[in-house]
Formats: C-alpha cells, structure tokens, sequence
C-alpha cells in the first residue's frame, strides 16, 4: 500500500473540503470524491502487481476518505469549515455534536473516497 498517494489524497480532502464549506457547504462533498481519486490514480499498483484493479482503487480511497474525515472532524470541532446546520440542531451537549460532527464526516468521507477511488482506477486503465 502507497502511504505517500494516501496521505497526498487525504491531504486534498481536507483542504477541498474545508474550503469549499466556507463557499457552499455541499460543495465539500467534492473533498472526498477528489481525494479518492488522487489516491488512486497516482498509486503505482498494489499487493504486489503491478495492475490496478477496482477493488484496489475502492480500498485505497477508502483509506484516503477515513484519514481525510477524521481530520476534517477535528478540524470542523475546532472552528475551521462551517457546520452550523448541524450544530445548530444539537447545541445543547458540546460532546455530543463533537461526536456526530465526527461520524458524520468519517462516513461521508470513507463512502466518497471509495467512489473517488473507483473513478480513479477507471480512468487510470
């Protein structure tokens, strides 16, 4: 597995995500789809062979989505993006939105890096 490709396409979801939540807040679903796709397109091969299949592209973008979401939750508690819908709902208990603000990003990010993954093999081959 490529670290360097995986930590490049985490890196591009979290700063497309965060800036483009401060533009229009839908648009930070492009973070993840751009981050999967860098991650997989640039990924040489993968156990071993040197072809790229789409279930390598899946799981590399996946990887790339999950490292991306958990610092894009952190980053979203600590005031960067904006993510006042959903504070605004569960402003009572400060943990608690940490906690959904979290596995929200985490999910959005790891199902649209594994599309972004996807995509990238795709157009790789």
């Amino acid at each position: 597995m490529d670290w360097k490709t995986i930590g490049l396409g985490a890196l591009a979801n979290i700063i497309i995500s965060i800036s483009l939540s401060e533009v229009f807040l839908p648009l930070a679903l492009l973070g993840p789809i751009i981050g999967g796709f860098l991650a997989s397109y640039l990924t040489k091969g993968f156990e071993d062979s040197g072809v790229m299949e789409i279930s390598d592209g899946a799981v590399v973008g996946t990887m790339s989505g999950i490292i991306g979401g958990l610092i894009i939750g952190f980053l979203f508690i600590a005031g960067l993006g904006d993510v006042i819908a959903i504070t605004g709902v569960i402003a009572d208990n400060y943990l608690l939105t940490g906690y959904v603000i979290i596995q929200i990003s985490v999910v959005v990010s790891l199902v649209l890096g594994l599309i972004g993954g996807i995509i990238g093999v795709v157009v790789k081959n």
